[in-house]
């Protein structure tokens, strides 16, 4: 953690991002609320479970697989559904049921393909997108000082697309990195390191801003000028500080002039 880390608040007159050519934003927990768009569907997902398991519900399972305490909803910042692909996840969730289908009555280890078939859905990436802040008005004031705007996620690319559109900002973001395009993925600095090329902006004139410990780690890989945490997500202030230089309540301080 650079020597600079620290926590700040709101009302100060000049931007995180000064000086920053290219900010890279995380989507889920960083641009769009991420227990709205995630919580309730683990939830939907273990009473799919149960549903399609005779009735015998299997949450235990559900919330080492995922990572996500299925009563409250609660996401852990290290846990599956933090930073780990959709097509990761369904097979973490196979795996994890297929080892407690061999130590309990529950469930036959024979029965998980087509439990988990019968239950896996992907959440719906425009219904469920409900935004941070005013999007547009955060990018366009970013642009026009300068900056370029690139995403990082673990989503992959179809529904990370409809939701840029839908949330009428995919005209402003210069490149999208996704989970399904072919490279490592979180904590990896790939993705980092791809984006700065395409948009043609080098690390040490970038910044990296997401919720997770995963999207911060990404950004200390890549060697990002600045490595910026939200408290919007799945990561508190101890687990985001520890990697940041920067702790802030939402995108939506990073709206002032960066002149």
């Amino acid at each position: 953690m650079s020597a600079a880390s620290r926590e700040r608040g709101g009302g100060a007159a000049a931007s995180p991002l000064a000086g920053m050519e290219l900010a890279i934003f995380d989507k889920d927990g960083t641009l769009i609320e991420f227990d709205w768009m995630w919580a309730g569907w683990v939830r939907e997902l273990a009473d799919r479970l149960a549903a399609a398991n005779g009735g015998r519900r299997l949450d235990d399972v559900v919330r080492d697989a995922m990572g996500v305490d299925i009563e409250t909803g609660r996401v852990l910042p290290h846990g599956g559904l933090a930073a780990t692909p959709m097509a990761r996840l369904r097979e973490a969730l196979i795996e994890a049921l297929t080892v407690a289908g061999a130590a309990s009555p529950r469930l036959a280890p024979g029965e998980v393909p087509r439990i988990v078939d019968a239950a896996w859905h992907a959440p719906d990436p425009v219904v469920l997108a409900r935004p941070i802040t005013d999007l547009r008005a955060l990018f366009t004031g970013l642009r026009r000082a300068g900056l370029r705007i690139a995403v990082a996620t673990s989503d992959d690319r179809e529904p990370t697309e409809r939701t840029l559109t839908h949330l009428g900002v995919a005209d402003l973001v210069d490149a999208v990195a996704c989970a399904d395009d072919g490279r490592p993925v979180k904590p990896n600095p790939a993705a980092i390191h791809w984006l700065c090329r395409m948009v043609g902006v080098p690390e040490s004139r970038t910044a990296m801003i997401g919720d997770s410990p995963a999207d911060l780690a990404m950004g200390r890989a890549a060697g990002a000028a600045l490595v910026v945490g939200v408290l919007t997500g799945v990561g508190g202030r101890d687990s985001l500080s520890a990697l940041a230089d920067l702790v802030i309540g939402s995108i939506a301080e990073l709206a002032a002039d960066v002149g």
